[in-house]
């Protein structure tokens, strides 16, 4: 039998990455191949149960804490027909008595008893006030998002319009009828610091949002980061569809790891964040502990091995919307382990308990871009003409701006660090990372350089240099 190093790299050979499609000799070729693999690689079935099984995983939620916070409150969700949504209101019923509303474009398919459904589309200010008005929610856990990284770069106005613009009509509403708590859901993809994935950059400008809304003093703001949820995989949906027509199985690389939670881990998480210090801090929570990072490769065998034909394996390599490999100033190594991975070195060094063991919160540095609020109007009507190439351009400056306050905001000890620590890798850094390796050691040494105006042209600067596909590195990944 041979190995398996020898057999990925035979599947490499036979069909280079980035083809929409491949033809059917080269398809023949890659099943052959795979039937190689699956007898190489028998861990397959092992990791698909194990990933299957985070479906159960739970934190250990103050219940107690969360009754007593909820009860006789109003509490509305957006997105609450969603998977995560559904969750959320399950656990909250059970747990107290209270209006509980749900808001989203879709009708549920599983009818929360108790809940008043209402259909609404967070990209309609009007619909969204009269809901808002009509019902006067005290809590509002805004969950409604279009999640689909590679869809997002697809379809870059909807997803804009619904990420971006659509929160900011969620926050306003809530602020003008007197919400008391914003808890938002994002994704653990925002803790790069900067990307130009159209997903990502979305949801990073969401939080500064929500973090800016915070910062006026009129609601309490949190935030939590999912990473992926097994209850709602889209890749575990389109492994199951390929595998059932024997379609190519597209995966990124044989080497890619990510973590994973499970639906009813989110709602906790969600519930954790609404019980955070009511100030007008931001801040941002994630659980610690997501266990051992999920093999994609030995998950698609599980589900070759367990479907009714033996669909082929195809090295697509990272389609758009996902990265191959993170910034290597990400995390500190100081903190691994006793940090959740979904927050980076800049906000790691921010951590504070929680009310739930098990999960951290990092009170994110607050800090103001006016700018950003003034060219919303300009992505708004960029999206509304579909002209994706200039809303792609401001939706990516927005992220730099948001990037560079957030570095000003950064404790010069912190950046120092990461500088030293990314020192090494600069020889091979992409282009992008680079630009924020460069941007991190400008203000890494302010404590004793005074030259803030010189600091802040080469800031503007630096969003001249052009970007590449960033280096190739086994890494743990969001998929």
């Amino acid at each position: 039998m041979r190995g398996f190093p020898a057999i990925v790299d035979d599947i490499r050979s036979a069909a280079p990455p980035h083809q929409d499609s491949v033809d059917e000799p080269t398809r023949q070729r890659l099943a052959g191949l795979t039937t190689e693999l699956l007898a190489a690689r028998p861990d397959g079935a092992a990791e698909l149960q194990r990933y299957r099984s985070i479906t159960t995983r739970t934190a250990a939620l103050p219940e107690q804490r969360v009754a007593a916070a909820l009860r006789g409150r109003t509490v509305l969700v957006t997105g609450g027909c969603g998977c995560i949504g559904t969750a959320l209101l399950r656990q909250v019923r059970r747990l107290c008595p209270a209006r509980f509303v749900s808001a989203d474009i879709a009708q549920p398919r599983r009818p929360v008893p108790g809940v008043e459904y209402a259909t609404v589309d967070v990209r309609s200010p009007g619909v969204l006030d009269r809901l808002f008005a009509r019902y006067r929610p005290d809590i509002v856990f805004h969950l409604a998002a279009q999640r689909d990284p590679g869809l997002a770069e697809r379809h870059l106005g909807y997803t804009v319009e619904t990420n971006v613009l659509g929160t900011v009509q969620v926050v306003r509403a809530a602020e003008r009828h007197g919400a008391r708590r914003f808890v938002y859901a994002s994704t653990g993809k925002a803790l790069r610091p900067y990307s130009r994935c159209v997903y990502t950059a979305s949801k990073r400008v969401g939080e500064w949002l929500v973090a800016d809304a915070a910062r006026r003093g009129r609601m309490t703001c949190t935030g939590v980061r999912f990473t992926h949820v097994v209850d709602n995989s889209i890749l575990h949906d389109r492994l199951r569809r390929w595998c059932d027509t024997g379609e190519v199985v597209r995966l990124h690389a044989p080497d890619t790891v990510f973590y994973a939670q499970s639906a009813i881990e989110s709602a906790q998480l969600l519930l954790t964040a609404a019980l955070s210090p009511a100030d007008d801090v931001f801040r941002l929570y994630a659980i610690r502990d997501l266990g051992w990072p999920v093999s994609l490769l030995d998950v698609a065998l599980g589900v070759i091995a367990d479907g009714p034909r033996i669909a082929p394996i195809y090295l697509a390599g990272h389609e758009p919307g996902y990265e191959e490999a993170p910034y290597p100033g990400l995390y500190d190594p100081a903190l691994s382990g006793d940090v959740s991975p979904l927050l980076n070195a800049m906000e790691a060094h921010q951590v504070e308990a929680s009310a739930c063991a098990g999960i951290d919160g990092a009170a994110v540095a607050a800090y103001d871009a006016p700018e950003v609020v003034g060219r919303l109007p300009e992505l708004q009507r960029w999206c509304r003409v579909t002209a994706d190439r200039q809303a792609r351009r401001v939706l990516g400056e927005l992220g730099w701006d948001l990037l560079v306050a957030g570095v000003r905001a950064t404790p010069p000890a912190v950046l120092d660090r990461m500088a030293r620590l990314t020192e090494e890798y600069r020889p091979t850094m992409s282009d992008e990372h680079r630009r924020i390796d460069d941007l991190i050691r400008r203000h890494a040494d302010r404590a004793t350089d005074h030259s803030a105006t010189d600091h802040r042209a080469a800031d503007r600067r630096s969003d001249l240099v052009p970007v590449v596909r960033p280096l190739r590195t086994p890494t743990v990944a969001e998929v």
